[in-house]
């Protein structure tokens, strides 16, 4: 793994941390209680001038839930808008407990929530741009604007789940031009057996992985 360097200002971003990825949730990620504890303390700590959550945030009925495509099963694809779109169990819906930010963080931390899957026709995984819509096109969120308007120039990334939202969400900023962090042992994979391939992925991305050990003290 590739340490990080010393940027003027670095983000914290913290991926769809909600109850619904957690072990007993409708999405749940093995292990990704694990986490807590430790994103807990990044976010109590001094290190980051700017912390953002995302939060996934589907109205019942989204076009990603399995349960709208007649004999389909969690988990299987289908072609959405020309592209591959994984369905999934429907989860966090709009104003359910498992939809909620996780209540054992300190969120008054946090300076904006993108809320993401809002639009029943497109799914959304990245905290930078949403899924392919009809017009095969991926929208901006508006957090990349954020943060620049914030003087960001680095990006520390956690969160669930490593191989789909925070994958997603890394990628896109690292696009957007941010230096990229993704603090590995603070996220956990819905496909842990894909985790190695994931790390030459991100890597080969410009993505510089990280341990939460390994994180400099200085970063504001």
């Amino acid at each position: 793994m590739t340490g990080p360097t010393e940027p003027k200002s670095s983000a914290l971003i913290l991926v769809d941390i909600q109850p619904d990825f957690l072990p007993g949730g409708r999405l749940a990620v093995a292990e990704g209680d694990r986490i807590l504890e430790g994103v807990r303390r990044l976010m109590l700590s001094e290190r980051f001038s700017v912390q953002v959550a995302t939060q996934d945030w589907h109205p019942p009925g989204h076009v990603s839930f399995a349960s709208q495509h007649p004999d389909a099963e969690p988990f299987d694809t289908i072609e959405l808008y020309g592209k591959e779109q994984v369905l999934w169990p429907d989860h966090c819906v709009q104003g359910s407990s498992g939809a909620e930010l996780h209540p054992e963080l300190p969120w008054e931390r946090v300076g904006a929530v993108v809320r993401k899957g809002a639009d029943p026709r497109i799914d959304s995984y990245s905290g930078f741009r949403n899924n392919w819509g009809p017009d095969g096109s991926r929208s901006p969120t508006g957090l990349a604007g954020y943060l620049r308007e914030r003087g960001v120039e680095s990006v520390f990334l956690c969160g669930l789940a490593r191989d789909v939202c925070v994958r997603w969400t890394a990628e896109d900023a690292v696009e957007a031009g941010f230096e990229t962090h993704l603090i590995w042992d603070l996220t956990r994979s819905v496909d842990a057996g894909g985790d190695e391939d994931l790390r030459i992925d991100l890597e080969s991305d410009g993505v510089r992985l990280l341990r939460s050990t390994e994180m400099p003290t200085d970063q504001r």
